[in-house]
């Protein structure tokens, strides 16, 4: 017992040297550790996003969706997405068909994103487009992140409720609606 004693006397430091290392040490650790907690969860909310959308879109490619609206369409991205939390009242939708003949300009750069400093976000109209229609969507998510004012959450664009934007975009193109039979 005497040994055993005498070893944890000799690994014990009381110079006080241990505690600066820690001071120096654990900030940058625990810097890290949040950073890296943090770029985990926004990119699980992005592959998630991303998952949600391209299994709509290959609901409104097939036209397994009747009567797609706005409305329903996003019910369908955010049922197939439960790591968002709040996704209907966060998640905006732009669905907008692709001039295939010109210079198949494309829409703006920036998608619209949820204001939630602002009461009411309108939703917009939803052009499905036509049977064999070259069609984009984009999607934007506004997420919270965890820790905002340290590690990766302090350098990330955000907007003016501290949200951070997720968008996830897609193409497709329209298949020919099923002819009705007259059987």
């Amino acid at each position: 017992m005497t040994a055993l004693g005498r070893l944890f006397r000799r690994l014990t430091c009381e110079s006080g040297a241990a505690s600066l290392e820690f001071v120096i040490a654990f900030p940058v650790i625990l810097t890290v550790v949040i950073s890296g907690f943090e770029s985990g969860l926004l990119l699980s909310r992005k592959v998630m996003i991303d998952r949600a959308v391209d299994l709509t879109v290959r609901e409104l490619r097939l036209t397994q969706i009747t009567n797609p609206t706005h409305q329903l369409v996003k019910e369908r991205i955010c049922a197939k997405n439960t790591f968002v939390p709040d996704c209907l009242n966060v998640l905006r939708l732009e669905l907008e068909p692709i001039a295939t003949t010109g210079d198949w300009s494309l829409p703006t750069l920036a998608p619209d994103c949820v204001d939630r400093s602002a009461p009411i976000n309108p939703p917009e109209d939803l052009n499905r487009g036509g049977e064999n229609e070259l069609m984009l969507i984009r999607v934007c998510v506004v997420a919270d992140p965890v820790f905002p004012n340290y590690g990766l959450g302090l350098y990330l664009p955000k907007d003016d409720t501290g949200g951070v934007r997720l968008i996830s975009t897609s193409a497709f193109v329209n298949e020919p609606r099923p002819a009705e039979s007259n059987g």
